[in-house]
C-alpha cells in the first residue's frame, strides 16, 4: 500500500489508520511518565476489544506501545491509545500530543440535541461530535451537553456531567460513556462519604443545582454558565471536589 501525505510518500504503515474505521480508544494525560486511573484505562480497552472484536487484548502490548511512544524524552504529554481493525485484524496504535491542563475558570455550556451511537464504547467515528463541537465553539461556548429530543442530558460532547444538590452528587440516568475521570471521582466521592445518585437531568434542572461540573481526561472543572444564564456555584463544594481530584494518585506507566 502506498500512502501520500501532502505530496510526500509516507511510510507504508502510515496508511493503516486510513483503513481502520472500526475500533475504539482511550485518552489520558501523562505527567512525569505517570497517569491517573491506569487500571481503568486498561479495563476499558480490554472490555471494548472483547465486545467489538471478540478477542482478548494484550495489555502488555498496550503498555509497551505507550512506553515506545514516550521514548526517552517525553514525560508530560497527552496520549491516545487506539485499538483499530485493519485488513489483518485489530492493531494497537498510540499517538501523542502536547499536554493539556484542565481549565481553571468555570466553563460555559450549550445543549445539543444528539445522542451517541453505542455510548458505552469510546469508539471511532467522532464526526458528529466534532461537527457539533465546532458549532458550540463558534457560538462562544466551551462545551456542548448532549440531550434527547425532549431535553434529557446524557453527557457532554467530550465530558461527563455531574451536579450537586446540596447533599449528593447527581449523575445523569441515561446511557453514556462511563468516563475514566468520572470513575475516579466516583471512587473519591465514595471514600469521602459524599452520596451519589443517578437521576434524570433536564436542561432547565441545571439552574436549580448548587453546583454543576464536568469531567474528562483533562480533569474536573466547574460550570458557570448555561447558554446566557449564570449557574449557582457552591464555592465550598467546588473546593472540596477539586481537592478530591487533586488527591487522586498517579500510576507509573
Amino acid at each position: 500500500m502506498i500512502t501520500v501525505i501532502d505530496g510526500r510518500v509516507a511510510d507504508p504503515d502510515a496508511g493503516l489508520p486510513l483503513l481502520a474505521r472500526y475500533g475504539h480508544f482511550t485518552a489520558m494525560q501523562v505527567r512525569d511518565r505517570r497517569t491517573r486511573g491506569l487500571d481503568l484505562h486498561l479495563t476499558r480497552l480490554t472490555a471494548a476489544t472483547r465486545e467489538l472484536f471478540d478477542v482478548e487484548l494484550d495489555t502488555e502490548l498496550v503498555l509497551d506501545s505507550i512506553r515506545a511512544a514516550l521514548g526517552t524524552d517525553l514525560t508530560d504529554v497527552s496520549v491516545r491509545v487506539y485499538v483499530m481493525e485493519a485488513d489483518d485484524g485489530p492493531h494497537v496504535f498510540v499517538s501523542t500530543r502536547p499536554p493539556v491542563d484542565v481549565a481553571t475558570e468555570p466553563r460555559s455550556v450549550k445543549p445539543v440535541a444528539y445522542q451517541r451511537f453505542l455510548p458505552r464504547i469510546k469508539h471511532l467515528g467522532g464526526f458528529p461530535q466534532a461537527y457539533h463541537g465546532r458549532l458550540v465553539d463558534a457560538g462562544g461556548y466551551d462545551e456542548g451537553l448532549l440531550t434527547t429530543p425532549d431535553g434529557l442530558i446524557s453527557e457532554g460532547l467530550i465530558t461527563n456531567l455531574g451536579c450537586f444538590d446540596g447533599t449528593a452528587v447527581i449523575w445523569p440516568d441515561l446511557p453514556m460513556l462511563h468516563g475514566i475521570t468520572m470513575q475516579l471521582m466516583e471512587r473519591a466521592l465514595e471514600s469521602a462519604g459524599i452520596p451519589q445518585e443517578r437521576r434524570p437531568i433536564r436542561v432547565p434542572d441545571l439552574r436549580s443545582y448548587e453546583a454543576v461540573f464536568l469531567t474528562n481526561s483533562h480533569g474536573v472543572v466547574m460550570v458557570g454558565r448555561l447558554e446566557e444564564d449564570t449557574l449557582k456555584l457552591d464555592d465550598a463544594f467546588a473546593t472540596r471536589l477539586l481537592g478530591l481530584y487533586d488527591d487522586v494518585p498517579w500510576d507509573t506507566i
